[in-house]
Order: structure tokens, then C-alpha cells, then sequence
């Protein structure tokens, strides 16, 4: 029990310092901005995930003493139940708290988490609230990443960058042929998941093919090249007002260069690179892509099955198996790429189908809505069940999705219009 307590002590104070380290390099003025309603300033996240940690110590213990900026309602996003929320767009606008008192604030609630996580039982209500709390934290991280690269692209300096894997020289676009039939999904228990991703169960499956890698740059400037953005035959009602509306052209980020597109994004602004998956694609344009290449996005469950073992056998936490993430399998925040790696840089990752990537580098449109699994259950109030509808689900992480965040059932959703986070996909049929 003492070395349970202690593996949850280390992964909440590791964590506590990734989102330091993330800030570490920005200038004060930098932590207030917020360059689009959908974004935050990063002084927001500091303070919002301390937040949320003093509300779960406050479910779990009632004689906890809470700090005066746990009545905030400025760190409060959407949790109705603790109050009025400020508005999320207007974030930007408030000056006080100051960065450094939010900074401060972060560092508060690390210390009295010490005692706490010391006493903490791991797989009892207080040890599950503090773990979802720091699960909640490695999201903010992501969310941080995105909305630098959102405010400062290339200016940012990260806190350590390595330089990315060299691809396979065999790696090329091909798809695999997947067997149907009864396919186990969700998670079955056996180490964290939200309750979106439970319970465990089966599905019927067509056969199906899947491509081996996501769409690469390359092969998406094919679509922008013939006139994908100006034919409204290739886009749902939706998505071609949200083309009209948004004035696309071309991926998020994407920048004309003459003739030909540069990318500006934390590696710098530099040529597309024609092998690495494109990413900052909103549903629409993913979808629109597909019609265009006559292919269609996978359901999440032929993405999980072709990720899990291909439908049969036992399901793997990973692609790979299950053992965890590591530099040689994924490209996750961790590897400090900054960047999605080029196609067929990590065959070690693959899994047992074939395909390869699927963990890390861009998250993964599917066609699926967000909806519950049969049997759903709520573990916690106004977290993830409240945003069932009108949303998509993505799979696989990105490059700045962090280790601990990440495996083959996890549900991620967004809007079909939105496409500032680091999302792509790969085409099936």
C-alpha cells in the first residue's frame, strides 16, 4: 500500500512540474493573453488546475481549509454546481488574479498535496478523486500547448527539444484489410480511464480497410490543390458555411509561400513536409477529404479494433501491447517534438494489423458522435458526460498529449468546426 501511495505522490508531483516547466520559458505579459475566445492565457490553466484539485481534496476530506482562491470564479470553467463560472471568452480580460499570485497558487496546493497524497489510500475515493485531478492537469497540459502555439508558434521557446526519428525508407501510403465480427471494446479495468470510456463491451464489425498511417501534408495538398476549399460537392451543409464563414483554404496555421505552403508552428515556419501527418483539420475539412479521395473516416470502433489487435485475440492497452508509451514507440509531449513526426517513424509502435502511428503525433477524427457506451455511469458530476451530442470523437493523442493521458480506449471530442488542436485522421472503407 505504501508503494501505491507513494507511484501516485511521484505522478502528481511530476505532473505538477510538467505545467511549470511549460510556462517556465514565457515572459510575464505572455501569461495573460488570450488570443481567441477558444483559447485561455496560460496563467488560467496554472490556476484552474489547482483549482480543481482543492475542489476533489474538498469532496474527499470535509475538514479540508481551502485557500481563498478556491472561491475564484475565474478559475471555475464550466462547474456549474461550484458557482457562477466567468466567462470563458473574457478570461483574457481579468488582471487580477495576477500571474505571479496564480503561479504562487500553483505551488500552494503542490505543498498541502503533500500530506494528503501521503495519506491517501490508492483505489479508495480520495486516492481515485486525486488521480482524476491529475489526469485533469495532463489535459490542461495539451491545452496549453495548443493555445501557445495559438499565441506564440515559433516564438515559443520550449522548455527542451529533441530532434525527431528518421522514418523507415519503406514506409508509404497503403491501407490494411481488417476481419470483422465480434470486436471487445472500451476499457475493461486494470489501471486509470474516464467513465466515458467504460464499460467494456462488444460491437459488430464489416470488414474494413484502414489506412496504415494518418493523412499526410503531402498527400492533403493534393485535395487544396484541386480546388477541395472551392467545391462545396466534397462538404457537408455544415462544414461548407463553415469554409464560407471562416474563409479556409487550407489547414490551420498553413501559410501561402508563393506556389507552394509553409506551415508556421513551433519548429518554425517552414515548407509543408510532405510525409508528416497534417494536423489543426476540423472535422469538416477531414471529412471533406474523404469524399474527395472516395474513402470515409473510421467509426471509433473500427479505429480501436485496427488499434487493439485488429479484432481478435485479446485487446491491448496499446497498438504495441501493453506496455506503456515510451520515445521509441509514440510521439507524445514527453519526446519534446514540438511537431508530428514523419510517416513510418515508428514502426516499433505498430500494431498487430499493421497500422502504425496511432498513438501520438495528431488526434484522429472519427465519424462517431459522442455519445455514452451501454451501461454508462457517471463518475464524476459535470466532467465528461455533460458534453454528450454534438460533438465527434478522436482517438490516438497527439504530440502534445502527455504519457500518463493516453491509450487505445480513450475517447477525446470536439466540435466539428473546431480545428486549433492538433488533430488529423486517416481514411477507411
Amino acid at each position: 500500500m505504501t508503494e501505491q501511495r507513494a507511484g501516485l505522490a511521484e505522478a502528481v508531483a511530476r505532473t505538477r512540474a510538467e505545467t511549470m516547466g511549460l510556462v517556465s520559458t514565457l515572459e510575464p505579459d505572455d501569461m495573460v493573453v488570450q488570443t481567441a475566445p477558444y483559447t485561455s492565457p496560460p496563467k488560467w490553466h496554472a490556476g484552474h488546475v489547482s483549482w480543481v484539485f482543492e475542489m476533489v481534496i474538498r469532496k474527499a476530506d470535509a475538514s479540508y481549509s481551502p485557500t481563498p482562491m478556491a472561491g475564484s470564479p475565474y478559475l471555475n470553467s464550466y462547474y456549474l454546481g461550484a458557482g457562477s463560472p466567468h466567462p470563458k471568452g473574457e478570461r483574457g480580460a481579468v488582471s487580477r488574479p495576477t500571474a505571479a499570485e496564480l503561479l504562487e497558487y500553483h505551488g500552494e496546493v503542490t505543498r498541502r498535496l503533500g500530506p494528503i497524497l501521503r495519506e491517501a489510500r490508492a483505489g479508495g475515493e480520495a486516492g481515485r478523486l486525486l488521480e482524476m485531478a491529475m489526469h485533469h492537469e495532463c489535459q490542461h497540459q495539451e491545452l496549453m500547448v495548443y493555445d501557445l502555439q495559438h499565441m506564440l508558434a515559433s516564438r515559443y521557446e520550449p522548455p527542451s527539444r529533441a530532434a525527431p526519428p528518421e522514418p523507415s525508407p519503406r514506409a508509404r501510403p497503403r491501407s490494411v484489410r481488417v476481419r470483422g465480427g465480434r470486436a471487445t471494446v472500451g476499457h475493461g479495468g486494470g489501471g486509470y480511464a474516464y467513465d466515458i470510456e467504460m464499460p467494456a463491451h462488444e460491437v459488430l464489425l464489416a470488414d474494413y480497410e484502414i489506412d496504415v498511417f494518418p493523412v499526410t501534408c503531402g498527400q492533403y495538398a493534393e485535395f487544396v490543390g484541386d480546388g477541395g476549399y472551392t467545391d462545396y460537392r466534397h462538404w457537408l451543409s455544415d462544414g461548407w458555411d463553415a469554409v464560407r464563414e471562416g474563409r479556409w483554404e487550407a489547414p490551420m496555421y498553413w501559410e501561402r509561400d508563393g506556389s507552394s505552403w509553409a506551415v508556421h508552428d513551433m519548429a518554425g515556419r517552414r515548407p509543408i513536409v510532405d510525409d508528416e501527418p497534417v494536423r489543426c483539420v476540423s472535422y469538416y475539412e477531414a471529412d471533406a477529404y474523404c469524399r474527395w479521395a472516395g474513402r470515409r473516416l473510421p467509426t471509433e470502433f473500427e479505429w480501436e479494433a485496427a488499434a487493439r489487435g485488429g479484432g481478435g485475440g485479446r485487446p491491448a492497452a496499446f497498438p504495441w501491447g501493453d506496455g506503456p508509451p515510451d520515445a521509441s514507440r509514440a510521439n507524445l509531449l514527453e519526446s519534446r517534438l514540438w511537431a508530428p513526426a514523419r510517416v513510418g517513424s515508428y514502426p516499433g509502435g505498430a500494431s498487430a494489423c499493421g497500422c502504425e502511428q496511432m498513438i501520438g503525433d495528431v488526434w484522429e477524427w472519427t465519424s462517431s458522435e459522442f455519445a455514452p457506451y451501454p451501461g454508462f455511469e457517471s463518475g464524476f458530476d459535470e466532467y465528461n458526460d455533460k458534453w454528450f451530442g454534438g460533438q465527434k470523437v478522436l482517438r490516438g493523442g497527439s504530440s502534445a498529449t502527455p504519457a500518463a493521458s493516453i491509450r487505445a480506449t480513450y475517447r477525446n471530442f470536439f466540435r466539428p468546426h473546431e480545428r486549433w488542436m492538433f488533430a488529423g485522421f486517416r481514411c477507411a472503407r
